[in-house]
């Protein structure tokens, strides 16, 4: 199994430090980027070998890829920014005595919208026979919601 394959399979969080975090975050607004390109999105303030170690750790963890791009070595995220937070979260699922009442507990913390995000997804996941006629999910399966 390649390393890529293997971190795919990793559903736990990868733990980022402060600096790598940082660096994260840039990558994953930017892009692909040199040392030196990263350097200043940092605003100038870290080594090139500092910046460069953080990087290696970041391979490493399977959190970054890397490309010549003729003298230079570009990097990227290996993976978005939403699939590492859903591996969080799911990793926190895991380590739960009562799986459902966290996720209940989240779903209760949620802003409105995403409330009504989730919902409209859930909804579309559902197979179309199971609607009611005034198109909510019929719980009895009738589909004509009586």
């Amino acid at each position: 199994m390649t390393r890529a394959a293997a971190s795919a399979h990793h559903l736990g969080p990868v733990p980022l430090g402060a600096l790598e975090r940082q660096v994260m975050e840039v990558l994953w607004d930017d892009g692909d980027l040199t040392v030196r390109e990263l350097i200043s999105a940092l605003g100038d303030v870290h080594a090139y070998t500092t910046i460069a170690t953080v990087l290696s750790n970041l391979d490493r963890k399977d959190m970054v890829r890397s490309r010549r791009d003729g003298r230079s070595v570009r990097y990227s995220p290996r993976h978005s920014r939403s699939m590492h937070a859903a591996r969080a979260m799911e990793h926190a699922l895991s380590t739960s005595n009562d799986r459902t009442a966290s996720i209940l507990h989240f779903v209760q913390t949620m802003e409105p919208d995403d409330v009504e995000l989730l919902r409209e997804y859930l909804q579309q996941q559902e197979p179309s026979g199971r609607r009611g006629t005034d198109g909510r999910a019929d719980a009895a399966g009738q589909g004509d919601g009586s």
